[in-house]
């Protein structure tokens, strides 16, 4: 697979919003990062301005969302914005945040996806390291998900066909889509598709704390008859989400993918798992082929 170079930010970008899960106002400041750096997260908001970078060791358990912590502070939902990040192929960047979460926006990454295009993009020095998926490799839960990976067909890159199927009598009805993703591809196919949630499931999730101030207005909820207080961008939009979420969770091994990805019911976990086994794969086959070197 021939590789790419590195790219950041031509200049720094600004975006804001208030946050789903605590709802507290934070504001997000992304700024150009050497070649090799990586996404990084700092949390200006705290003594020292800790830095947290976005990899699969730094990751901490969390429901329904990525988090991730290391020296002392934590950030949660960052999968939108590592969605944007690696959608528009930005591979170094500091993204600076003043409390303890991503903004949610409007439940999609476009508002970021919006303001990095405004900024411009460099390229840099140095080639994207690439994680090559060279045999099938399957996740399957007692809860009938399943993520499963195969080698790339062809020149390769990444694929992922999400199937979506809560059953007969849900109010999310059963849809499937396949991306291949490019940075324009992203932006016209992917980047749009918001958060959803069933209205049996907010009362619980405020109950916890989540969602105090977003609205139906703010994500997709949906009801018995279909979304309340506004339209689907797409009739497939809650399985584009989900692959912008893979999208954004495949972005913590710090690799440019190779290989065709299916899920079927899947979420954070399993992407976060997959990852995790397929790049220790990766590092046990580099050491097997300097030992025979």
């Amino acid at each position: 697979m021939l590789q790419r170079a590195q790219r950041t930010l031509r200049r720094e970008a600004t975006a804001a919003g208030i946050g789903f899960i605590t709802g507290a106002d934070v504001r997000l400041r992304f700024i150009p990062a050497p070649a090799n750096s990586g996404i990084v997260f700092q949390r200006v908001d705290l003594v020292g301005k800790p830095l947290i970078a976005a990899t699969l060791e730094n990751l901490v358990p969390r429901s329904r969302r990525t988090g991730i912590a290391a020296n002392g502070a934590s950030v949660d939902l960052i999968e939108h914005v590592m969605a944007a990040l690696a959608g528009l192929q930005v591979d170094n960047c500091l993204v600076q945040c003043d409390a303890p979460e991503m903004p949610g926006f409007d439940g999609s990454c476009l508002p970021v996806v919006d303001c990095l295009l405004q900024a411009g993009f460099e390229v840099q020095a140095a080639l994207k390291p690439q994680l090559v998926v060279t045999s099938a490799c399957t996740l399957q839960g007692d809860d009938g998900s399943l993520l499963k990976a195969k080698p790339a067909i062809g020149r390769g890159g990444l694929t992922i066909t999400y199937l979506l199927d809560y059953g007969l009598h849900s109010a999310i009805h059963p849809q499937l889509h396949t991306f291949n993703l490019t940075p324009e591809g992203f932006v016209n196919d992917i980047a749009f598709a918001r958060t959803f949630v069933l209205e049996s499931e907010v009362a619980a999730l405020k109950a916890q704390g989540i969602g105090r101030r977003s609205t139906t207005k703010d994500l997709l909820v949906f009801g018995a008859n279909g979304v309340i207080d506004n339209g689907l961008k797409a009739a497939d939009e809650c399985a584009r989400h989900k692959l912008l979420d893979c999208i954004g969770d495949f972005a913590l091994t710090g690799c440019e993918i190779h290989g065709f990805f299916h899920a079927w019911r899947t979420g954070h976990r399993q992407n976060h798992d997959l990852m995790k086994r397929l790049t220790s794969a990766a590092t046990e086959k580099t050491r097997e082929n300097r030992r025979a070197a």
